[in-house]
Protein backbone atom coordinates (compact mmCIF):
# COMPACT_ATOMS: atom_id res chain seq x y z
CA UNK A 1 0.00 0.00 0.00
CA UNK A 2 1.15 3.08 -0.71
CA UNK A 3 0.61 4.49 2.97
CA UNK A 4 2.71 2.05 4.29
CA UNK A 5 5.27 3.96 5.82
CA UNK A 6 7.74 1.69 7.99
CA UNK A 7 5.97 2.46 11.14
CA UNK A 8 2.31 0.75 10.21
CA UNK A 9 4.67 -1.91 8.75
CA UNK A 10 6.18 -2.51 11.93
CA UNK A 11 2.45 -2.62 13.97
CA UNK A 12 0.39 -3.83 11.09
CA UNK A 13 2.47 -5.98 8.49
CA UNK A 14 2.11 -9.08 9.93
CA UNK A 15 -0.87 -11.52 10.44
CA UNK A 16 0.10 -12.20 14.41
CA UNK A 17 -1.09 -9.67 17.17
CA UNK A 18 1.54 -7.23 17.62
CA UNK A 19 1.71 -5.13 21.20
CA UNK A 20 2.71 -1.42 21.53
CA UNK A 21 3.26 0.44 24.80
CA UNK A 22 2.05 3.80 25.79
CA UNK A 23 3.70 6.79 27.10
CA UNK A 24 3.64 7.97 30.26
CA UNK A 25 6.30 4.48 30.92
CA UNK A 26 6.46 5.63 34.60
CA UNK A 27 3.32 5.76 36.48
CA UNK A 28 3.69 9.91 36.42
CA UNK A 29 0.49 10.67 35.39
CA UNK A 30 -0.71 13.88 37.24
CA UNK A 31 2.40 15.62 36.71
CA UNK A 32 5.61 15.95 34.62
CA UNK A 33 7.48 12.45 34.20
CA UNK A 34 11.00 12.52 34.46
CA UNK A 35 12.40 13.04 30.75
CA UNK A 36 15.67 10.76 30.98
CA UNK A 37 13.66 7.89 32.39
CA UNK A 38 11.09 7.90 30.31
CA UNK A 39 13.36 7.64 27.55
CA UNK A 40 15.80 5.52 28.74
CA UNK A 41 12.15 3.47 29.54
CA UNK A 42 11.65 3.52 25.65
CA UNK A 43 14.90 2.15 24.63
CA UNK A 44 14.36 -0.53 26.55
CA UNK A 45 10.57 -1.52 25.48
CA UNK A 46 12.24 -1.10 21.86
CA UNK A 47 14.86 -3.77 23.41
CA UNK A 48 12.48 -6.21 24.59
CA UNK A 49 10.65 -6.43 20.95
CA UNK A 50 7.54 -4.20 21.73
CA UNK A 51 6.39 -2.79 18.26
CA UNK A 52 5.27 0.83 19.00
CA UNK A 53 5.33 3.90 21.56
CA UNK A 54 2.76 5.41 21.83
CA UNK A 55 2.46 9.46 22.93
CA UNK A 56 -1.49 10.98 24.12
CA UNK A 57 -2.16 15.10 22.93
CA UNK A 58 -3.41 16.52 25.59
CA UNK A 59 -3.44 20.76 25.56
CA UNK A 60 -4.43 21.48 28.43
CA UNK A 61 -4.16 19.64 32.18
CA UNK A 62 -7.79 19.54 33.75
CA UNK A 63 -7.19 18.17 37.15
CA UNK A 64 -11.00 16.50 37.27
CA UNK A 65 -9.54 14.43 34.54
CA UNK A 66 -7.10 12.50 36.06
CA UNK A 67 -4.19 12.67 33.96
CA UNK A 68 -1.54 15.11 32.07
CA UNK A 69 -0.89 12.23 29.54
CA UNK A 70 3.17 12.33 29.14
CA UNK A 71 2.83 16.42 29.62
CA UNK A 72 5.08 16.81 26.69
CA UNK A 73 3.90 18.10 23.08
CA UNK A 74 3.21 14.95 21.47
CA UNK A 75 5.23 16.04 18.03
CA UNK A 76 8.21 17.38 20.13
CA UNK A 77 8.00 14.06 22.23
CA UNK A 78 8.28 12.22 19.53
CA UNK A 79 10.73 13.63 17.69
CA UNK A 80 12.71 12.94 21.52
CA UNK A 81 11.74 8.97 21.57
CA UNK A 82 12.56 8.81 17.39
CA UNK A 83 15.94 10.02 18.85
CA UNK A 84 16.66 7.44 21.33
CA UNK A 85 15.29 4.54 19.25
CA UNK A 86 16.24 3.40 16.43
CA UNK A 87 13.01 0.78 14.42
CA UNK A 88 10.20 1.23 17.04
CA UNK A 89 7.00 2.41 15.23
CA UNK A 90 6.20 5.89 17.08
CA UNK A 91 2.21 6.39 17.50
CA UNK A 92 0.15 9.54 18.29
CA UNK A 93 -3.53 8.18 20.37
CA UNK A 94 -4.76 10.44 19.76
CA UNK A 95 -4.22 14.18 17.94
CA UNK A 96 -7.24 16.13 18.98
CA UNK A 97 -7.92 17.24 15.32
CA UNK A 98 -10.68 20.05 16.38
CA UNK A 99 -8.11 22.00 18.43
CA UNK A 100 -5.11 21.83 16.51
CA UNK A 101 -5.05 23.76 12.82
CA UNK A 102 -5.00 20.77 10.17
CA UNK A 103 -2.30 22.32 8.71
CA UNK A 104 0.24 22.60 11.80
CA UNK A 105 -0.78 18.93 12.24
CA UNK A 106 -0.09 18.38 8.16
CA UNK A 107 3.87 20.20 9.14
CA UNK A 108 4.73 18.96 12.41
CA UNK A 109 3.37 14.82 11.38
CA UNK A 110 5.43 15.14 8.20
CA UNK A 111 8.24 16.59 10.50
CA UNK A 112 8.44 13.58 12.60
CA UNK A 113 7.74 11.11 9.83
CA UNK A 114 10.49 11.97 8.18
CA UNK A 115 13.10 12.81 11.47
CA UNK A 116 12.12 8.93 12.03
CA UNK A 117 12.83 7.37 8.67
CA UNK A 118 8.59 6.73 8.22
CA UNK A 119 7.84 5.25 11.81
CA UNK A 120 4.90 7.61 12.53
CA UNK A 121 1.44 6.42 12.72
CA UNK A 122 -1.31 8.39 13.78
CA UNK A 123 -4.27 8.38 16.06
CA UNK A 124 -6.46 10.80 15.61
CA UNK A 125 -9.78 11.96 17.77
CA UNK A 126 -12.03 14.57 18.52
CA UNK A 127 -11.26 14.89 22.07
CA UNK A 128 -12.89 14.12 25.29
CA UNK A 129 -12.24 16.99 27.88
CA UNK A 130 -14.96 19.32 27.83
CA UNK A 131 -13.55 22.74 29.13
CA UNK A 132 -10.82 22.56 26.31
CA UNK A 133 -13.77 23.31 23.54
CA UNK A 134 -14.31 27.19 25.05
CA UNK A 135 -10.16 27.43 25.67
CA UNK A 136 -10.21 26.87 22.04
CA UNK A 137 -12.82 29.10 20.46
CA UNK A 138 -14.33 25.74 19.65
CA UNK A 139 -17.81 25.10 19.54
CA UNK A 140 -17.95 21.26 20.78
CA UNK A 141 -20.95 20.27 18.29
CA UNK A 142 -18.85 20.72 15.29
CA UNK A 143 -16.31 18.74 16.33
CA UNK A 144 -17.35 16.16 13.80
CA UNK A 145 -17.59 18.11 10.87
CA UNK A 146 -13.96 20.00 12.04
CA UNK A 147 -12.27 16.15 11.85
CA UNK A 148 -13.75 15.05 8.50
CA UNK A 149 -12.57 18.60 7.26
CA UNK A 150 -9.22 18.30 8.62
CA UNK A 151 -9.03 14.49 7.32
CA UNK A 152 -9.29 15.74 3.93
CA UNK A 153 -6.94 18.60 4.11
CA UNK A 154 -4.20 16.21 5.81
CA UNK A 155 -4.66 13.99 2.60
CA UNK A 156 -4.71 16.74 0.68
CA UNK A 157 -1.38 18.76 1.22
CA UNK A 158 0.20 15.37 2.11
CA UNK A 159 -0.31 14.10 -1.26
CA UNK A 160 -0.43 16.78 -3.66
CA UNK A 161 1.84 19.47 -4.35
CA UNK A 162 0.59 22.76 -4.50
CA UNK A 163 -2.70 22.02 -3.68
CA UNK A 164 -6.42 23.78 -4.06
CA UNK A 165 -8.51 23.95 -1.05
CA UNK A 166 -11.16 25.35 1.03
CA UNK A 167 -12.50 25.07 4.23
CA UNK A 168 -13.82 26.73 8.18
CA UNK A 169 -9.75 26.63 8.37
CA UNK A 170 -8.74 28.85 5.54
CA UNK A 171 -7.99 28.58 1.64
CA UNK A 172 -5.12 27.53 -0.48
CA UNK A 173 -4.75 28.99 -3.98
CA UNK A 174 -2.51 26.61 -5.44
CA UNK A 175 0.19 29.07 -4.59
CA UNK A 176 1.65 27.41 -1.35
CA UNK A 177 2.77 23.93 -0.92
CA UNK A 178 3.17 21.74 2.66
CA UNK A 179 6.87 20.89 3.22
CA UNK A 180 8.22 18.19 4.18
CA UNK A 181 6.15 15.63 2.29
CA UNK A 182 6.13 12.18 4.54
CA UNK A 183 7.93 9.42 3.62
CA UNK A 184 5.32 7.54 1.89
CA UNK A 185 2.09 9.19 -0.07
CA UNK A 186 0.31 9.51 3.42
CA UNK A 187 0.99 9.24 7.06
CA UNK A 188 -1.56 6.31 8.05
CA UNK A 189 -4.81 8.03 10.03
CA UNK A 190 -6.58 5.73 12.70
CA UNK A 191 -9.80 7.37 13.49
CA UNK A 192 -9.66 6.59 17.60
CA UNK A 193 -13.00 5.38 19.35
CA UNK A 194 -16.07 6.97 17.14
CA UNK A 195 -14.67 10.48 16.57
CA UNK A 196 -18.48 11.51 15.78
CA UNK A 197 -18.15 9.43 12.73
CA UNK A 198 -20.45 5.91 11.45
CA UNK A 199 -17.93 3.37 11.44
CA UNK A 200 -18.51 3.38 7.75
CA UNK A 201 -17.35 6.95 7.09
CA UNK A 202 -13.90 5.34 9.34
CA UNK A 203 -13.49 2.62 7.18
CA UNK A 204 -13.87 4.75 4.08
CA UNK A 205 -11.65 7.18 5.61
CA UNK A 206 -9.11 5.86 7.56
CA UNK A 207 -6.57 3.35 7.51
CA UNK A 208 -7.39 1.20 10.24
CA UNK A 209 -9.37 2.16 13.50
CA UNK A 210 -8.46 2.13 17.44
CA UNK A 211 -10.38 2.05 20.04
CA UNK A 212 -10.77 1.45 23.58
CA UNK A 213 -10.90 -1.64 25.55
CA UNK A 214 -14.34 -3.76 25.81
CA UNK A 215 -15.44 -6.70 27.17
CA UNK A 216 -14.73 -9.74 24.67
CA UNK A 217 -18.79 -10.00 23.47
CA UNK A 218 -18.97 -6.73 22.92
CA UNK A 219 -15.33 -6.75 21.34
CA UNK A 220 -16.70 -9.16 18.85
CA UNK A 221 -19.45 -7.23 17.49
CA UNK A 222 -17.43 -4.75 16.97
CA UNK A 223 -15.09 -6.56 15.00
CA UNK A 224 -18.23 -8.06 13.39
CA UNK A 225 -18.86 -4.91 12.04
CA UNK A 226 -15.13 -3.34 11.54
CA UNK A 227 -14.92 -6.20 8.66
CA UNK A 228 -17.86 -5.84 7.67
CA UNK A 229 -17.21 -2.05 6.74
CA UNK A 230 -13.43 -2.03 6.07
CA UNK A 231 -12.80 -5.54 5.25
CA UNK A 232 -8.89 -6.18 5.97
CA UNK A 233 -8.09 -2.49 7.76
CA UNK A 234 -6.73 -3.51 10.72
CA UNK A 235 -8.42 -2.74 14.04
CA UNK A 236 -6.15 -2.19 17.50
CA UNK A 237 -6.91 -1.29 21.15
CA UNK A 238 -5.56 -0.10 24.31
CA UNK A 239 -5.63 -2.53 27.16
CA UNK A 240 -4.22 -1.85 30.70
CA UNK A 241 -2.41 -4.62 32.39
CA UNK A 242 -1.56 -4.95 35.71
CA UNK A 243 0.76 -8.00 36.47
CA UNK A 244 -0.35 -9.68 39.83
CA UNK A 245 2.89 -11.38 41.44
CA UNK A 246 0.93 -14.25 41.26
CA UNK A 247 1.49 -15.72 37.74
CA UNK A 248 -1.77 -17.85 37.98
CA UNK A 249 -4.18 -14.95 39.71
CA UNK A 250 -7.54 -14.60 38.23
CA UNK A 251 -8.54 -11.46 36.55
CA UNK A 252 -9.92 -8.51 38.25
CA UNK A 253 -10.74 -5.44 36.38
CA UNK A 254 -9.29 -1.97 36.14
CA UNK A 255 -9.55 1.11 34.25
CA UNK A 256 -9.38 0.07 30.26
CA UNK A 257 -8.32 -3.41 31.56
CA UNK A 258 -7.94 -5.58 34.33
CA UNK A 259 -4.86 -6.98 36.58
CA UNK A 260 -4.08 -10.44 36.20
CA UNK A 261 -1.29 -13.15 36.73
CA UNK A 262 1.06 -13.94 33.86
CA UNK A 263 -0.77 -17.25 32.42
CA UNK A 264 -4.24 -15.48 32.37
CA UNK A 265 -2.83 -12.46 30.03
CA UNK A 266 -1.23 -14.97 27.84
CA UNK A 267 -4.64 -16.83 26.83
CA UNK A 268 -6.26 -13.27 26.66
CA UNK A 269 -3.72 -11.82 24.69
CA UNK A 270 -4.02 -15.36 22.24
CA UNK A 271 -7.93 -14.87 22.20
CA UNK A 272 -7.75 -11.16 21.40
CA UNK A 273 -5.36 -12.55 18.29
CA UNK A 274 -7.87 -15.81 17.67
CA UNK A 275 -11.19 -12.59 17.56
CA UNK A 276 -8.33 -10.64 14.50
CA UNK A 277 -7.45 -7.82 16.70
CA UNK A 278 -4.32 -6.49 15.09
CA UNK A 279 -2.77 -4.47 17.73
CA UNK A 280 -2.87 -3.56 21.81
CA UNK A 281 -1.64 -0.16 23.44
CA UNK A 282 -0.87 -1.71 26.57
CA UNK A 283 -0.27 0.50 29.41
CA UNK A 284 2.21 -0.65 32.81
CA UNK A 285 1.45 1.33 35.80
CA UNK A 286 3.86 0.30 38.15
CA UNK A 287 6.52 1.76 41.02
CA UNK A 288 9.17 -0.30 39.11
CA UNK A 289 8.27 0.19 35.51
CA UNK A 290 11.35 -1.84 33.93
CA UNK A 291 10.55 -4.38 35.95
CA UNK A 292 7.11 -4.62 34.68
CA UNK A 293 7.90 -3.73 30.96
CA UNK A 294 10.32 -6.90 31.37
CA UNK A 295 8.21 -8.93 33.02
CA UNK A 296 5.28 -8.60 30.64
CA UNK A 297 7.51 -8.51 27.64
CA UNK A 298 8.80 -11.87 29.31
CA UNK A 299 6.26 -13.78 30.83
CA UNK A 300 3.01 -12.83 28.48
CA UNK A 301 3.85 -11.59 25.24
CA UNK A 302 7.11 -13.86 24.37
CA UNK A 303 5.01 -16.81 24.81
CA UNK A 304 2.01 -15.31 22.54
Amino acid sequence: MDHANAGYERVFGTDDLTVGVGFPLTDASESRPDHETELRLAGHAEELGFDALWARDVPLYWPRFGDAGQTFDPWTWLTAAAANTDEIALGTASVVLPLRHPLHVAKSAASVDRLSDGRLVLGVATGDRDPEYPAFDVEADDRGALFRESVDLLRTVWREGFPEAEGRWGRLDGDLDLVPKPTAETIPLLPTGNARQSVEWIADNGDGWLFYHLPEDTLESYLDEWRGAAGEKPYAMVVRTVLADDPTADPEPVHQGYRAGSEWFVEYFRTLDAMGVDHVVVSTPSEDPERELTALAESVFERL
